[in-house]
């Protein structure tokens, strides 16, 4: 049930309620006192009129302060203070004549508006203090009780006038007067948000009102009496006479029903706060899981919370590693103390156990930094920090002195423990989502890198046939090739692999690109050129990098090819029905810089005849597995190409890929893959191998 004109907006509230006090305070000044019933009836319309707009507006203006009730109470109490003290002291100041007159001068009857508004104004603001302190916390809406209450005062601010008219219609009056005052009772009863307050508050609102009680109390007797300031207020309103000793009455019992009801709240007002402090700290706690992934403020956070809700002397946070315990955070306590406390009581417990353990009355003897300390507690609790049913760590949280931990006390433990355990499992989570985004970026730079660094389409050679094939696997590998015309029917050519993966390895193959591009054009000799390769990369690898290489060069004049190997995977080699594997001495490039790279690597000469084929490859295709986990294999390979040695190199190079996927169908690729095959096609009659 809603009341008249409450949804219109609270400006226009405002502009009624300062309209209607200007039409009343207009009337005053024509008629001061009212006689006859027409400017009675006026006159009692317009007050309530008045006080009805300022009770709309004040109200919703309460409620955005609602937050803040004790001093809502307080501003309440300040206007009683106020009501007491116009009574006291304006019956010592204005003489009984003052009302005796049945006419008023221009001054009188100003100070006879001013007293009353005044009155007016102080009564409403009290009594919408009433109404949002009656709806305040309540589950179930009880505006229909509060309601009602509203509609027998205006019945019984009527039926006054009808008593003022003719005293033998009083019977009217005194009922719907008993009624409000029954109805004002039940009402006071509604102080459910007293229950919410925190101890301190209460002790405050205990004292608040007993005071209050008093005043309306003192102000309620002074609107039966026949004072000057209740004459005053009477020639003004009737009706605001009576809403004065109604409101005041209501004072008086509501605030004589919040002092008991304090009293009574108070024994168990320390166990609301802890209740209260408790449900606080878990909501700040789930906040931080999901706007907080730093391991160490988790920790904090957690550590601190727990001490405060527990009432504790000190906790800390211990996380499990691969070398045991690590302290993760502290609460008033030392680090090297909370790791020897941390390992004397797992070590005294099952470092498995899944529920939460209390050590009462413990004394612990701690040698830190060769001195001996003694440390008593009262009580101890350690609660598992647990993650899909395995513990991750432990929370401690000890008391020195009071009491051992309450049932109550050890469900925060626990509760707090299986936040701290999400959070840090979250904030774990998180880092490891950061650090695998961060390497798929790394691996798309290094990807971009290797399709930038490897030719974009093979030479164009008289006599030779050439394909090339890569296959890059997820993690970026280290495979390069690449093809330098060297002019006078010369075809320079490196196969190289690079150790390691990633972003390090895509690097390193840049740099291997640019060294062989720059050498290529200025050495002859394949041997020589490896070894210039080796000493410039000296200043360049990290002891665990290496590369390893086959670079040769195609003399189509001479129809032969010259090549140095540095530790790469076999040269294949098709001719006369036959397949080799040509494996020229050398070490990776890298691996030494002394004299033992340049007395290792061997020059080798192939002198090509027609439908020579030379095979090139990386060690992604020998070392592909199946589910077995066999390896492709060099004969796999071998048979491939003798098998398909009568067909162009294009077909050559797809069987052994096509081959190969079906081998390694139900196996991820961890290498990357690369086959470059040339194909000799002149019919000369030097052939072999130097």
């Amino acid at each position: 049930m809603k009341l008249p004109f409450n949804a219109i907006e609270i400006s226009r509230k405002f502009e009624l309620a300062i309209g209607l006090s200007i039409i009343l305070f207009v009337f005053k000044i024509i008629s001061p006192i009212s006689t006859s019933p027409f400017t009675i009836f006026i006159n009692e319309s317009l007050v309530i009129a008045v006080a009805y707009f300022w009770f709309l507006y004040i109200s919703e203006y309460l409620q955005s302060k609602i937050d803040s009730i004790l001093s809502i109470i307080l501003n309440a109490g300040i206007l009683t203070s106020l009501i007491f003290s116009l009574n006291a002291i304006l019956s010592y100041l204005i003489d009984n004549s003052f009302t005796a007159n049945s006419s008023y001068d221009f001054f009188q009857i100003l100070l006879t508006i001013s007293i009353s508004y005044v009155f007016l104004g102080a009564i409403i603001y009290i009594f919408t203090v009433f109404r949002e302190l009656f709806l305040l916390r309540q589950k179930k809406d009880p505006q229909a009780f509060f309601n009602i209450m509203l509609l027998f005062f205006l019945l019984a601010y009527f039926s006054n006038i009808t008593f003022k008219l003719n005293s033998d219609l009083d019977y009217i009056f005194n009922a719907f007067y008993v009624v409000s005052i029954i109805l004002i009772s039940l009402n006071s009863l509604r102080v459910a948000w007293i229950a919410f307050l925190p101890k301190k508050q209460k002790v405050y609102l205990l004292i608040i009102s007993i005071i209050l009680s008093i005043l309306f109390g003192f102000n309620f007797s002074f609107t039966l009496e026949n004072n000057i300031i209740q004459q005053i207020v009477i020639n003004f309103s009737p009706g605001l006479q009576l809403l004065i000793n109604l409101i005041t009455l209501y004072g008086a019992i509501y605030f004589g029903v919040i002092f008991f009801t304090t009293l009574f709240h108070l024994p168990t007002a320390e166990a609301f706060d802890r209740k209260a402090n408790e449900v606080s700290s878990l909501i700040d706690l789930s906040k931080l899981i999901t706007q907080v992934f730093d391991k160490k403020e988790l920790a904090d956070t957690v550590t601190k919370m727990l001490t405060k809700v527990c009432n504790s002397d000190s906790a800390w946070l211990v996380i499990k590693n691969n070398n045991g315990f690590e302290i993760a955070s502290v609460n008033e306590i030392g680090y090297l103390e909370a790791e020897k406390i941390t390992e004397i009581l797992l070590n005294e417990t099952s470092k498995e156990n899944n529920s939460l353990i209390t050590f009462n009355r413990k004394s612990l003897k701690l040698n830190i930094k060769s001195e001996l300390k003694t440390v008593l507690f009262s009580a101890v609790a350690i609660a598992p920090l647990k993650v899909h049913e395995e513990i991750s760590g432990y929370l401690f949280t000890a008391r020195k002195t009071h009491y051992s931990f309450d049932e109550d006390e050890k469900k925060s433990v626990e509760a707090f423990a299986d936040y701290a355990a999400v959070a840090l499992e979250n904030a774990k989570l998180l880092k490891e989502s950061i650090e695998k985004e961060r390497l798929e970026k790394e691996l798309d730079v290094a990807r971009e890198i290797q399709f930038k660094i490897l030719p974009s389409k093979t030479p164009e050679c008289t006599h030779l046939k050439i394909a090339s094939l890569f296959v890059p696997a997820f993690e970026v590998g280290g495979d390069y090739y690449d093809f330098f015309n060297l002019g006078e029917q010369k075809l320079g050519f490196v196969v190289a692999d690079v150790s390691g993966k990633g972003i390090s390895a895509a690097f390193i193959m840049a740099e291997v690109k640019g060294i062989f591009e720059s050498l290529a054009k200025i050495i002859d000799s394949p041997r020589e050129l490896l070894i210039k390769v080796n000493e410039i990369l000296k200043n360049s690898l990290d002891k665990k990098s290496f590369v390893t290489a086959i670079y040769g060069i195609v003399d189509g004049k001479n129809s032969k090819v010259i090549l140095s190997r540095c530790g790469h995977t076999p040269i294949l080699y098709s001719h006369d029905n036959l397949i080799e594997r040509l494996t020229p001495a050398g070490i990776g490039l890298g691996l030494d810089y002394s004299g033992s790279f340049t007395n290792t690597i061997k020059e080798m000469e192939i002198n090509l005849k027609n439908n020579d084929i030379l095979v090139f490859y990386s060690d992604g295709i020998t070392e592909s597995k199946n589910h077995n986990m066999e390896d492709f294999g060099y004969d796999r390979l071998e048979k491939l190409i003798q098998s398909n040695k009568e067909k162009d190199v294009d077909s050559i190079a797809n069987s052994i890929m096509q081959e190969l996927t079906l081998f390694s169908k139900d196996s991820s690729q961890h290498d990357d893959i690369t086959l470059v095959i040339f194909k000799w096609s002149f019919n000369n009659n030097l052939a072999g191998v130097k």
